[in-house]
């Protein structure tokens, strides 16, 4: 990380910063009051992130030679638009390192991922209650699904709902 002290670099995760993705996971939960539902290791992490079925990509935001934030992305499909799309699963930023502009530049290096990759749309959750990143993407021009709830299923709840 030889950048200029004030520099900002966005570039794509690397086998070697299983380590600090591992952190800056941990930090997010924490964030959202979720800490005790990391169930993730750096060996799984290094599997799945870079492993024969990689299915997602990482990409780290360092800011004066410091892991400033990190966003996870995977790719959807729309039968509507009959296109893929991207779906981010995190997008964080260390709250040291907020108000620089991080977040934006994060997110817009996957608007411009999926421009490159002809898909059809970007999309995100976001907690109810979590008002700055709202905010945030309302100014980014972003537009809330109001219509839309999700629903999930965890791999704890498999087994008794497919027995039932």
């Amino acid at each position: 990380m030889a950048n200029n002290k004030n520099e900002l670099i966005i570039r794509k995760a690397k086998p070697e910063d299983i380590p600090v993705i591992f952190r800056l996971i941990k930090d997010l939960a924490h964030y959202e009051k979720i800490s005790d539902q990391v169930t993730a290791t750096e060996d799984l992490l290094r599997n799945n992130l870079f492993g024969k079925n990689q299915f997602v990509e990482v990409w780290l935001a360092e800011y004066q030679n410091k892991a400033a934030g990190y966003l996870i992305f995977y790719y959807n499909f729309s039968s509507f638009l009959a296109k893929a799309g991207l779906f981010i699963e995190d997008i964080f930023i260390l709250p040291e390192f907020r108000g620089k502009g991080i977040g934006k530049k994060l997110l817009f290096k996957v608007i411009e991922l999926a421009k490159e990759r002809d898909c059809g749309r970007v999309e995100w959750n976001v907690l109810d209650w979590n008002e700055p990143a709202i905010s945030f993407y309302k100014k980014t021009g972003a537009k809330p699904l109001d219509e839309w709830t999700t629903f999930r299923i965890t791999c704890e709840d498999f087994d008794s709902i497919l027995n039932n």
